[in-house]
């Protein structure tokens, strides 16, 4: 029977391509150094792309939620 061992790290390393890819694009396109230096407009934007551009199952769906996730935790992390 077909098996695979830890696949969960293959998932881990696509998920984090992802990741990687979009931050490096929204970086660029924003023109900033660092997630945590976007707006709460800019984010607003990518929240607008991500739930009225991309289809709901595009792969690109967990890059964008993981970017804005960490410019949230960014941003609550300063406040304290």
């Amino acid at each position: 029977m077909f098996h695979w061992d830890r696949i969960h790290k293959h998932e881990e390393q696509v998920e984090n391509d992802i990741y990687d890819r979009v931050q490096e694009y929204v970086l660029e396109f924003f023109a900033v150094d660092c997630i945590e230096d976007l707006t709460q407009s800019q984010i607003d934007e990518l929240e607008s792309f991500r739930n009225n551009d991309l289809n709901e199952y595009s792969v690109m769906q967990s890059g964008f939620a993981d970017v804005i996730t960490q410019w949230e935790n960014d941003q609550e992390y300063d406040d304290v």
